[in-house]
Parts: C-alpha cells; structure tokens; sequence
C-alpha cells in the first residue's frame, strides 16, 4: 500500500522549540522589574537634579561602575525582551517568507541601533 504525500514535508526543529525564548522573555522580565523598582525608589527618595540624574547611572563601588553596568544589564534585557517578542509576532502573522525576513532584519538593526545609541550615551558621561 503506497502513502500519496501532498504539499512540502515540514521539518521540526526539535522538542521544546520554542522553549528557550520563553525562558528568555521571562528571565528579561524579572530583570527588568528588579531594575524599574531600584529606579523607582531612586526617584521617589533623591531630589530630581541633573547631578543626582547623572551619579545615579556613573555611582562606582570599590572603582567598579556599577550604576553604567545595571543600566546595561537592564537595556539589554530589555532590547532581547523586545527581540523576542517582536520575532514571535513576525512569526505568527507575516507569511511571506521574504517579508519575514525583511522585518527581521530592519528589526535587529533598529534594535542595533537603539543599543549603540544607548551605549554611546550611557557610556560617555
């Protein structure tokens, strides 16, 4: 007895595809919570000025900068949170192939662009 296939065989990658991005999105998003409460309490307890704006991003413990480098963890979770997401709606919603890949790329290099802007900023007070 022979088997007629119709239409392309689709490859899964794998068990669990898909898992990784969540695990991501979730981690991303505790990272981020952790840092919007630091900040919120930072505002709500400091007098708003530009010099207290500006050491509470360049503070330095024992001459490490840690203020430049929560400020990093968190704009980089929050740029691979947005990765993540944005991908999983390009994914699900744009078919063409050709498009899909045409919104990930302007995706990644606006997210690209958004972290060297950031770093250039954030890394030259």
């Amino acid at each position: 007895m022979s088997k007629e296939q119709y239409g392309r065989t689709r490859r899964v990658v794998g068990a669990h595809y898909g898992t990784v991005g969540f695990i991501v999105q979730r981690v991303t998003a505790i990272i981020l919570a952790v840092y919007s409460v630091l900040f919120l309490l930072a505002a709500l307890f400091t007098p708003i000025t530009y010099e207290n704006w500006v050491h509470f991003f360049t503070f330095t413990c024992f001459g490490v900068p840690v203020g430049r480098m929560l400020v990093t963890v968190a704009f980089f979770s929050l740029a691979w949170h947005a990765w993540i997401g944005v991908r999983d709606i390009w994914m699900d919603y744009i078919k063409p192939f050709g498009l899909r890949l045409a919104l990930f790329a302007l995706t990644l290099l606006w997210l690209a662009g958004c972290v060297a802007y950031f770093a250039a900023i954030v890394w030259r007070l």
